[in-house]
């Protein structure tokens, strides 16, 4: 019987480049041959961190080219990268690589999560996206260094991200309840953000910050309440179905909307802090400085030493000791162990066993 997985549309060329289509191609360089797995990703900007993650499974039988879904358009993006699995079947030669979202979490409540849960030749983020590995905590610190040159710890990130996690996880179960029960008007993950939107925190108002913060959640809740009563059970089956997946109240960051929690919660508050860094090591710099000219070469050496925030956060590597990214390691590791074990690989992507 055809997999529900294995719907495919048109012919030709685009129906052959499969799994199959690459394990040929393997074949026909030879035994000793190092083998080819391609890994589709959803925009330029993943490419070198599934470089990342997959160059530690390289070695001398395999290596994995990244790219995008297709190279005849500029077609992007996760829905794209699943559609060419399925129609191409995806396999042991050839796999996805994609930002999780909401998928993860909604648990097989819409198509594209069950398929993305279902099909092990997905690899998804758990976190909500690659962003939120780029705003890990317990990294930041270190990302200011290398923007500032500056190791004066004066913010503690992991604090900040740890309370701001708190506050927002009981309105981050009901927006997943709701969508888990495909009601998303009641409660869209845009009503979300606009609602867990800070203004840009700094040193001494932080903690200000999180207290209307704070408040702004409270009010939505009652309102999501009286709008939508006798929800409590629901709420508290799904609040336990988040915590036994690894969303914990202190971690809820990783899993919201990616792009809103580095665009407007962590880089502003980094560029607040950094600021703050860049000014105190200019004071230092002019403290010591015997003459103008010292003073002038000491600081223009250091201005053009610094780099900007945005960039030091997408260079940033301190992720790799979280645990969704351990999770996510492991989602490879079991790609190649099924290989290991069977290597002539399926014809279509109809094994559907579910990820561990």
């Amino acid at each position: 019987m055809t997999s529900k997985y294995d719907r495919r549309q048109g012919g030709g060329l685009v129906q052959s480049v499969s799994s199959d289509y690459f394990h040929a191609a393997n074949v026909l360089k030879g035994r000793n041959a190092r083998k080819r797995i391609v890994a589709y990703v959803e925009s330029y900007e993943d490419i070198p961190f599934w470089r990342l993650v997959l160059s530690d499974f390289e070695d001398e039988t395999r290596y994995f080219e990244v790219m995008l879904p297709s190279k005849t358009n500029l077609s992007k993006g996760k829905k794209q990268a699943l559609i060419n699995l399925m129609q191409q079947g995806g396999g042991q030669n050839m796999i996805a690589c994609v930002d999780a979202d909401y998928d993860y979490l909604l648990q097989g409540k819409t198509y594209q999560s069950e398929f993305l849960l279902n099909n092990p030749y997905v690899i998804h983020t758990y976190v909500y996206a690659i962003e939120n590995y780029q705003c890990y905590a317990p990294s930041l610190h270190n990302v200011c260094v290398m923007a500032t040159l500056n190791d004066h710890t004066i913010f503690d990130f992991y604090d900040f991200l740890t309370q701001y996690s708190r506050i927002v996880f009981p309105l981050f179960v009901w927006n997943i309840m709701i969508y888990r029960l495909r009601k998303f008007s009641w409660f869209t993950i845009t009503d979300f953000n606009n609602t867990v939107s800070i203004s840009h925190a700094g040193l001494p108002e932080a903690n200000s910050v999180l207290r209307k913060l704070s408040h702004k959640v409270h009010v939505k809740i009652d309102d999501l309440r009286r709008k939508h009563p006798g929800m409590k059970d629901l709420y508290i089956s799904t609040r336990d179905s988040l915590l036994s997946m690894g969303v914990t109240p202190e971690t809820t960051y990783l899993y919201i909307q990616g792009h809103h929690l580095f665009d407007n919660v962590v880089s502003p508050t980094m560029q607040r802090v950094c600021d703050t860094l860049r000014r105190e090591r200019e004071r230092e710099i002019r403290s010591k400085a015997m003459h103008s000219v010292q003073l002038q070469n000491e600081l223009s050496s250091y201005n053009k030493s610094q780099s900007d925030i945005v960039s030091m956060l997408k260079k940033n590597q301190g992720y790799i000791h979280s645990e969704p990214y351990k999770r996510m390691r492991h989602d490879v590791e079991e790609v190649l162990n099924r290989q290991n074990k069977n290597p002539e690989p399926p014809c279509s992507a109809n094994n559907t066993t579910p990820h561990p």
